[in-house]
């Protein structure tokens, strides 16, 4: 039993961890490691292909690795996407049904109106022509509020066109190129677009703020009509912009003892920074000068033969009267007696009388 403790003794205790090199010379090690990686990969571009390598081999494992959360979000989208586009469809329906009914409304006023005109004789209202556009980029200068679009002179946009969205007025073009467009936005400082209030007719001039996207409606006077929520359009008095487009809402009104004037801020209608794809409208320009000249020398001729013929006229009468004596009675048809009339009430072919040049052998006295 001396012997079996004597060896038990002289063993060793077993170690339940491996020990190592020590920590800092670990960290020192693997540090080193990085940075000559890092050297490497940067300057000789060396571990480029492992690391296309590692990735080809790691893409199925993530692929794995992401498949539930991939079904999760795929499933839920489904689902939501579904009953969103039940709801729009029912939406979209509902307002179909109801632009539908406006629209024969519309043909019905139109069809009054043009018959209006028509019985007053009145002028027909400008005809408008509209071509899509895409907004390529904004202008350069920070300060200003302008865009470029993709339509220029080449397809026939000129100065001054209306800018659009589906909502309203967005600017008006300032500038035209051969394949595009500089477009001033409302908003900006230097723009001025005549409006009228919606509700009561009441006409104004809108200006660009320039800062926060808003319209300031200055020198109106404090008891002005005009309240929240007012809706702005455009009169058509300028003849630039078409009549009756949506420009902006009245949000805030701003009334002080020591101004006479009311501050009036509007928020624009339309996306002024939202959309990309816009609509150019115009109103019909006045015909070229070459179909003006064309049509000048017929109205010419037209008004040189009316000339020459209220010219002739004169000089036919002269001659149709001088073919006539000058002292010449005139010959006066007898009165026929009322029992002639009532023997020849019922003429069958009655003969025309046949007037005859008088003799010019008599001569007529002058108080026959």
């Amino acid at each position: 039993m001396a012997g079996y403790h004597q060896n038990l003794d002289q063993q060793q205790a077993p170690a339940f961890f491996a020990r190592g090199p020590s920590p800092l010379a670990r960290l020192a090690f693997f540090s080193a490691l990085s940075l000559a990686l890092m050297a490497t990969d940067s300057r000789l571009q060396y571990l480029g292909s492992v690391r296309e390598h590692l990735m080809v081999v790691l893409q199925p494992l993530q692929l794995i690795a992401n498949a539930p959360s991939v079904l999760y979000d795929s499933t839920s989208e489904y689902f939501s996407t579904h009953h969103r586009l039940l709801n729009e469809n029912q939406f979209l329906r509902k307002q179909a049904l109801i632009q539908a009914i406006s629209l024969q409304k519309m043909n019905a006023l139109a069809l009054e109106n043009t018959n209006l005109r028509e019985l007053l004789a009145a002028n027909q209202s400008l005809e408008e022509f509209s071509q899509l556009g895409e907004i390529l980029h904004v202008g350069r200068d920070p300060f200003t509020k302008k865009i470029i679009v993709n339509r220029g002179s080449n397809q026939q946009v000129v100065d001054g066109a209306a800018v659009v969205d589906a909502k309203g007025v967005i600017g008006q073009v300032t500038r035209t190129y051969p394949a595009s467009s500089e477009v001033t936005l409302i908003t900006d400082k230097s723009l001025t677009i005549p409006i009228q209030i919606e509700r009561n007719g009441l006409r104004a001039i809108a200006f660009g703020h320039g800062r926060d996207n808003t319209l300031d409606l200055p020198f109106l006077p404090a008891n002005v009509d005009i309240k929240r929520g007012d809706q702005l359009i455009t009169s058509g008095i300028d003849g630039v912009y078409p009549k009756g487009l949506a420009v902006a809402t009245v949000t805030d009104i701003q009334i002080s003892a020591d101004s006479p004037f009311a501050r009036i801020v509007c928020v624009p209608t339309g996306g002024i920074e939202n959309h990309k794809q816009v609509l150019i409208v115009s109103i019909s320009q006045p015909d070229s000068p070459a179909n003006s000249g064309a049509t000048t020398p017929q109205t010419g001729n037209a008004n040189t033969a009316a000339k020459a013929a209220a010219a002739t006229k004169p000089e036919a009468a002269q001659t149709a009267a001088s073919k006539v004596p000058a002292n010449t009675t005139p010959v006066v048809a007898p009165v026929p007696a009322a029992a002639d009339i009532n023997q020849n009430k019922k003429p069958a072919n009655p003969t025309p009388a046949v007037a005859t040049e008088p003799s010019t052998a008599t001569k007529p006295h002058a108080q026959d």
